[in-house]
């Protein structure tokens, strides 16, 4: 199913909210209409915030569920992941979007699923995961392509050990590269992020010698400069010969940036949406029950697996909605999981989601009350 281009952005009550309706569609694919259980299509307005990092992907979904349910509006504002997450909390919105599962642990003295929980009227919140985003280690370094790096290399370059482009260290894992003497300029996400937290939990899995910093939402690194949100730190790169930066793969794309391959130690991988996938297949569960959050393994050696992926989290209440809002939120949900609207996401620069976590998501969708 190709997914539609078109989203008409407007106003709403929610303040800074991107709101995103569709114009109509005769697109009525089998599962993936995002009408209620009879068949019937649904309405009402529903309001989510969050992750930047499934901006694109999500604006493509909620344009084809409009497409099917004029009279259905799904607002989402791409604030990021650590304020999607606050607010969701804070009954401001009815989901969140989250490159993080909710924390189980205290920080700042809030532990998060207990807080969502209460938020939930005492019931848990889930973490379904329904958008798959690769990382790219994004660089703007005219004339130079298949760039490579590993682990400890890139962790040097985003500490600001490595200075230049043709330091030896680069250099020793690019042979028959031209690499100019061009300094390496830094940029980070001045906001918390989710792929902030992921991309640290990359570094620190694969090379934690190198990178010791625990990870979290907040970029912990004291060289570069800091731009807001994924779209930000792209921009950022873009103005600058010399810039790297790590975001989403649609933002690397869009933005006409080089991609790094990365070397775990089994060989140089090109990100591609089936490289990415590798590592999608071999992720965990560690949640329970219908909460579903994932174990991804970022020191992978798999030949052909690109590590640098993360998920990013729709979070809802199990319980605790109203029944109007709970029917339209499934109804939204079940468009998103549908295994058209997945594979139609990798024209966004995103990966679907391996079968047989779409039919956990879709079950945790069903046990929503």
């Amino acid at each position: 199913m190709k997914l539609s281009k078109h989203v008409a952005l407007t106003s709403v009550a929610l303040a800074g909210a991107l709101a995103l309706t569709a114009c109509g569609s005769d697109d009525n694919s089998t599962g993936s209409s995002g009408s209620d259980e009879t068949g019937t299509s649904v309405s009402g307005t529903l309001n989510g915030e969050g992750s930047s990092a499934q901006k694109n992907a999500i604006e493509e979904v909620i344009s084809t569920f409009g497409d099917n349910n004029p009279d259905a509006t799904v607002n989402y504002n791409p604030t990021g992941s650590g304020d999607g997450v606050k607010n969701f909390i804070a009954k401001q919105v009815d989901f969140a979007g989250s490159d993080s599962a909710l924390k189980t642990e205290a920080v700042d003295g809030v532990v998060e699923a207990d807080a969502a929980a209460e938020r939930c009227g005492g019931n848990p919140a889930w973490n379904l995961p329904l958008v798959a985003g690769p990382i790219a280690i994004a660089y703007n370094l005219p004339g130079v392509e298949g760039l490579t790096l590993t682990p400890e290399v890139a962790s040097e370059i985003f500490l600001g050990e490595i200075k230049t482009w043709n330091d030896p260290k680069i250099a020793a894992i690019n042979e028959g590269v031209t690499l100019p003497s061009t300094k390496i300029s830094v940029f980070f996400r001045s906001d918390e992020s989710g792929t902030t937290e992921n991309f640290q939990k990359y570094l620190s899995g694969s090379a934690p010698k190198a990178w010791t910093a625990e990870p979290s939402k907040v970029w912990p690194g004291k060289v570069g400069e800091g731009r807001a949100k994924s779209d930000g730190v792209a921009q950022g790169v873009k103005s600058v010969e010399g810039g790297i930066t790590y975001a989403e793969w649609s933002y690397a794309t869009s933005n006409d940036l080089g991609v790094a391959k990365i070397d775990n130690g089994a060989g140089a991988v090109e990100l591609t949406g089936e490289s990415a996938g590798a590592a999608l297949t071999a992720a965990e569960v560690a949640g329970e029950g219908n909460d579903l959050k994932l174990k991804l393994d970022y020191a992978t050696q798999t030949a052909g697996t690109y590590p640098i992926v993360l998920v990013t989290y729709e979070i809802v209440c199990s319980k605790g909605l109203d029944a109007d809002k709970t029917t339209l939120l499934k109804s939204f949900l079940k468009h998103f999981a549908s295994a058209d609207t997945q594979s139609g996401l990798q024209e966004a620069g995103y990966a679907p989601l391996p079968a047989e976590i779409q039919t956990k998501v879709n079950t945790a969708i069903d046990a929503i009350s």
